[in-house]
């Protein structure tokens, strides 16, 4: 068994370098449709740590997750565009908000009603998960360590947000032919569709510029001091026992200091492809977390797979109820239901697949759920806590 932390780290590098080139492999990135790269991640450390190749306990797993999460969240927020979230207009914004709160309400209801099978430490875990149904991947272990979520409550909820996210998406494609009947039952204002077109021509749908040794170095810098400086302000903030912690603040300080940098000269650094490097600091941070857990701790996946569907049930019904108040038309319930549960990688799809040319207005609300997840995930486990 591997325990030296150097070789511990050199084996989840490998992991997750071998993951993202066979994702990006023209021959092989066919295979991770299905089940995502994210999710191999995750497992592959946790298999090697059961197996005994590498040690389950290391001082090394609570350094990378305890400075290189906050770095990664700088970096994450860094390219974020509040201005152009904020031109899509009130309807679009509000729904996407209409289908959080129902992810919210959702998962206090779910956990209400499978409390009995699957014990009351899940509480944790069901704000996990509506982190990432509220904004993506980077929330939910935001939300994960920032409640210190046990592994084995984190491990099948990582089932879950595989799992329920792909059946969800390929159900809002399925009925995409009912849109034009819906949008007459509901007397949707279709002319806000025109106003979307004209605010997806302004923000194409792009990733960031070309990675170089300078820009990566500097990415870095700056991600590790903004983290530095938010641990050292989370650790003097007050606590609140089972609520707030200090790593609670540090998470949520260091999600507001991405969106304040992204309105200063540092969010050109995402020419250097700074969003990319953030997703390195994650996935690897995701490693380190998946080698903590075991094999074992995923055997309640398929009874919480079930609760999981509550939730995006209870979501849909907010969602419908929203569009029929403000008179949305499908789109924008596809839309705003695809950004939330399914995140950047595939609220653009799900978008574009309703009305061509309008990908970037799933992509704008997804990221809006970047920037609010962590919250609303903390909000949805203290919601659950309570029951």
């Amino acid at each position: 068994m591997i325990s030296n932390p150097v070789l511990i780290v050199a084996v989840l590098i490998s992991i997750e370098a071998l993951v993202l080139w066979l994702s990006r492999h023209e021959r092989t990135r066919r295979f991770f449709d299905l089940i995502p790269s994210v999710f191999w991640i995750y497992f592959l450390p946790m298999l090697a740590a059961s197996f005994g190749l590498i040690a389950t306990k290391s001082p090394v797993y609570g350094f990378i997750t305890s400075w290189l999460l906050p770095a990664s969240l700088v970096l994450l927020l860094l390219p974020v565009d509040i201005k152009a979230i904020l031109r899509l207009g009130p309807t679009a914004i509000a729904m996407f908000f209409i289908g959080a709160a129902g992810i919210i309400a959702g998962a206090a209801l779910s956990f209400s009603l499978f409390r009995p099978a699957i014990g009351a430490r899940f509480w944790s875990g069901f704000g996990a998960v509506s982190a990432s149904w509220t904004g993506g991947s980077a929330n939910m272990i935001a939300v994960k360590e920032a409640l210190s979520v046990p592994d084995e409550v984190f491990a099948p909820m990582v089932i879950v947000d595989t799992v329920v996210p792909y059946l969800w998406m390929g159900f809002m494609i399925a009925i995409v032919g009912l849109q034009p009947a819906f949008d007459r039952w509901n007397r949707s204002d279709r002319a806000m569709l025109d106003h979307l077109g004209e605010e997806a021509v302004q923000y194409p749908a792009t990733a960031g510029g070309r990675r170089t040794l300078s820009g990566i170095a500097l990415s870095l810098a700056v991600a590790l001091a903004g983290g530095a400086g938010a641990h050292l302000i989370g650790e003097q903030m007050p606590r609140i026992k089972d609520i707030l912690t200090g790593y609670t603040w540090t998470i949520m300080i260091v999600t507001l200091l991405g969106i304040l940098l992204s309105f200063s000269p540092l969010r050109r650094l995402e020419r250097s492809g700074a969003s990319r490097t953030g997703y390195d600091l994650l996935y690897f941070v995701l490693t380190a977390i998946g080698a903590k857990a075991s094999v074992a701790d995923i055997g309640s996946a398929l009874l919480l797979i079930g609760a999981g569907l509550v939730i995006v049930a209870v979501h849909a019904l907010f969602l419908l109820i929203g569009a029929r108040l403000l008179r949305a038309p499908m789109f924008l319930v596809a839309a705003a239901s695809q950004a939330n549960v399914g995140g950047v990688a595939s609220a653009p799809v799900v978008a574009e697949v309703y009305h061509p040319g309008l990908a970037s207005v799933g992509l704008l609300l997804a990221i809006l759920g970047n920037i609010v997840g962590t919250w609303l995930g903390i909000l949805a486990a203290q919601l659950c806590r309570l029951l």
